[in-house]
């Protein structure tokens, strides 16, 4: 069934908003927040920002000190669940690289 069956619209995506939950989200998993995104041990992982209705995030391939950058925008709430799914992926495998 679509939602158009019942008559219900999907809550309107906002940025502002989604940043907020990232960031949070990023604490909650032990990240430390330093200028425009958070590190882990020193290291940067994940930078983001509100651009127009969409929020652009860059996040670590690997942990390095100049690591290269996998980017994502995020438009709605599903792709916000997957990017906060993708780096508690990423942080998991890092910390058994170690």
């Amino acid at each position: 069934m679509s939602d158009d069956d019942f008559g219900l619209a999907l809550p309107a995506f906002k940025p502002d908003e989604a940043l907020q939950a990232l960031q949070r989200a990023a604490r909650d998993l032990k990240l430390s927040a330093r200028s425009a995104g958070f590190e882990l041990r020193g290291k940067p992982v994940l930078q983001a920002s509100v651009e127009g209705d969409a929020m652009q995030v860059r996040l670590a391939r690997k942990l390095a000190m100049t690591p290269e950058w996998d980017r994502h925008t995020v438009r709605n709430a599903a792709e916000q669940r997957k990017l906060i799914d993708e780096l508690k992926k990423r942080l998991a495998r890092w910390d058994q690289e170690d």
